[in-house]
């Protein structure tokens, strides 16, 4: 089982169930902890900012807190060194804590696309066999969620059993079912400020120059650009600098995106396209990001010259990550994946 990749781990950075330490997101910490210290523990909790800036760290602080006997009246979420869940949790073995994630498909030899009714369906034995004590749920995120296992979670939310907490990390929480939002109690994490940044990508294994203003605040972004996405995302920028894209350079850039040795540069291509169209947005309504270099300011301008560019950046993000989405679940092929959002970025940026 060693061998299997985590589908909640990012990159070679350690697991967020091995992080001991959060930075930059006191207010969060604070808002769980007067919820327990007045008695007022909702079931169920949704976890939501950029991904990359510690919700996954944020649950399992709370999970190990939750779990080692916490005091009626706590000061802080750090759990007491030594206790005996700590070992149990680190390794998956803990009986009061279950992890949902996309599972392995072992007969294709990789990660599901979503998580499965399945896997969310294993939690009516885990309850049925660890009743009478606090039992925690971290679901990892709930975006990857198919149809079927949404609304078993949806059922659970509904009709939660008694001690239980369930923790729904989400990077985009506008794409869950509304049901699903309003029976959780909402905590919103904020991109990290710089030094808070800094520390948080050191202790990610990477190093202090990776805290790139490029990653507003999001140590994931930071590793992901140190790891090769900067130059990915300058190659994008450059390739949609002009009124009209080259389209032997987009079709070699999508190409390279095909087959398992391409798997990689597919995920920084995708990744670079969501933050070009995410940029470009917040261009259209603030202008230019102020740490921009002169290329990527002159590519954003002319892609977002305006407000209503603006509306139409924001529309199309939501439309190609929803085609992306689709296409990797059906293993539609990587390279036309790319071709399409490149296409169809390049004939909305002629209409602007």
């Amino acid at each position: 089982m060693s061998d299997i990749p985590e589908a909640d781990r990012s990159g070679e950075a350690p697991h967020p169930r091995e992080t001991t330490q959060l930075f930059g997101q006191s207010a969060a910490e604070a808002e769980f902890l007067d919820a327990w210290n007045t008695g007022r523990l909702h079931h169920g909790w949704l976890l939501t900012g950029a991904n990359g800036v510690g919700k996954a760290t944020l649950a399992w602080r709370i999970a190990r807190f939750l779990l080692t006997d916490p005091p009626a009246q706590a000061d802080t979420l750090d759990a007491p060194p030594g206790h005996a869940a700590l070992p149990r949790i680190r390794a998956l073995s803990e009986p009061s804590l279950m992890l949902i994630r996309r599972p392995w498909d072992e007969k294709a030899k990789k990660l599901k696309t979503q998580i499965t009714v399945d896997e969310v369906r294993r939690l009516g034995s885990f309850f049925g066999l660890s009743a009478g004590g606090r039992r925690v749920v971290i679901v990892d995120p709930a975006d990857e969620l198919n149809p079927s296992a949404a609304n078993a979670i949806l059922k659970l939310l509904e009709e939660p059993p008694a001690k239980a907490t369930l923790l729904l990390i989400s990077h985009r929480p506008a794409r869950l079912l509304p049901t699903i939002r309003s029976r959780c109690r909402v905590l919103r994490l904020a991109p990290l400020e710089p030094d808070a940044l800094e520390a948080a990508v050191v202790q990610a294994g990477g190093h202090p120059a990776a805290a790139n203003p490029l990653a507003e605040g999001s140590v994931g972004a930071a590793l992901e650009l140190a790891d090769g996405g900067a130059d990915t995302y300058e190659a994008l920028v450059n390739l949609l600098s002009k009124p009209q894209m080259d389209r032997a350079r987009a079709r070699a850039m999508a190409d390279a995106c095909a087959g398992k040795a391409g798997a990689a540069r597919l995920d920084a291509t995708v990744t670079a396209i969501a933050r070009l169209l995410h940029r470009a947005a917040r261009t259209g309504l603030l202008g230019p990001p102020p740490d921009a270099p002169d290329a990527e300011v002159r590519t954003l301008t002319r892609l977002a010259p305006h407000d209503a560019a603006a509306r139409v950046w924001a529309r199309l993000a939501q439309d190609i990550g929803d085609r992306v989405a689709h296409a990797r679940a059906v293993n539609v092929d990587p390279a036309a994946i790319v071709w399409d959002a490149l296409a169809r970025i390049d004939a909305q940026a002629r209409q602007i």
